[in-house]
């Protein structure tokens, strides 16, 4: 009861991302506590790094040695733990996407032999002390995988860099053929492309030939340089909505509270400004890449590799990245200083 009166007050008052925050903060750092709570002491050690430790921004998504401990060294209750955690971040969709690029390891050493092919492999990072009022975050990563999140108090929540990838995009032998990991962030972004018509597509695309790989790379600062591609202002309403929902694919990847927020901190800073790009061929098959980008956000998909049937896909935010937005404002205010850079 009491419960449903907070979420009323909530939405009267208009403060929707502030339950939002705390609820997720509560939530999420349960399952890390949960987690931590079942580790040996030499594995708390390797698990957990202070909150401003470089290693909270040594990430990226290819398959590497990793600080933290792997899925392969865990107990079953261990391993149950830490899939909670992530399963507590994402949405059920995102939660599926994430499980199945996590099978495709098996699929790739199938293929190639290799033992570094291993779902086992995945790892599990925590920083700082899990608290639905501190400062902390955790991190699940692995071969074509990086989740990210930032906690600061009960009411800031950051998710990027966030990147899914998918080898094979498509699997086209076996059991399992057909299936795509990652297919509607495919599928999305080239419908928006075909529903253009040829004067918009021709602002749209910005090279006939698609990078080999995204830009930014495992970058851990980027800057958003001036957009390229069509602005959301000049599509009409069909257009608009089908971008809106290629963004959404992205954002809604996380559990829906935070993603929520997320779409909102963007619907503010404008969808005019929003540009669409494309690069390479525009049919099934050919290599390919996207850029969506705003005044707050980038996402890019790349799908070249291995005859464009390998996806990397990845959703930043130059400011909030690793929650260093909402990390700066905390220290000055509590501290009276701004984090070194």
């Amino acid at each position: 009861m009491r419960a449903s009166i907070i979420v009323l007050v909530a939405g009267i008052l208009g403060f929707p991302g502030w339950l939002a925050a705390h609820s997720a903060s509560r939530e999420l750092a349960d399952a890390a506590i949960a987690f931590l709570s079942v580790l040996e002491p030499e594995q708390s050690r390797r698990t957990v790094f202070p909150v401003n430790d470089a290693e909270r921004e040594n990430w990226h998504f290819v398959p590497k040695e990793r600080n933290g401990l792997k899925l392969k060294e865990m107990t079953p209750l261990q391993r149950e733990r830490a899939m909670a955690l992530l399963r507590a971040g994402l949405s059920e969709r995102g939660h599926a996407q994430a499980q199945a690029i996590m099978g495709l390891e098996k699929i790739l050493f199938e293929i190639e032999g290799r033992d570094h092919r291993d779902a086992g492999l995945y790892t599990f990072s925590v920083f700082g002390t899990p608290s639905a009022n501190g400062v902390w975050g955790w991190r699940v990563e692995g071969h074509h995988l990086s989740v990210n999140f930032t906690l600061v108090g009960s009411q800031h929540v950051s998710t990027t860099p966030s990147f899914f990838g998918s080898n094979p995009a498509e699997i086209r032998t076996g059991p399992q053929k057909g299936q795509r990991a990652l297919g509607e962030l495919e599928d999305l972004g080239r419908s928006l492309l075909l529903a253009l018509d040829p004067v918009q597509r021709s602002v749209a695309l910005f090279s006939a030939e698609a990078p080999r790989d995204i830009i930014t790379g495992n970058q851990r600062r980027i800057t958003l340089e001036k957009p390229e591609g069509l602005p959301a202002a000049r599509m009409n309403p069909t257009q608009r909505g089908q971008l809106e929902q290629l963004v959404r694919a992205y954002v809604f990847r996380h559990r829906e509270d935070v993603a929520t927020e997320d779409l909102r901190k963007i619907s503010e800073a404008s969808w005019d400004q929003v540009h669409f790009a494309w690069a390479g061929g525009p049919a099934r098959g050919e290599a390919h890449y996207y850029r969506v980008q705003g005044p707050t956000f980038l996402i890019e998909y790349d799908n070249v590799q291995n005859s464009a049937n390998h996806v990397h896909a990845v959703w930043r935010d130059p400011e909030a990245d690793f929650g260093r937005d909402v990390l700066r404002e905390h220290y000055a205010n509590e501290h009276g200083a701004k984090p070194a850079k």
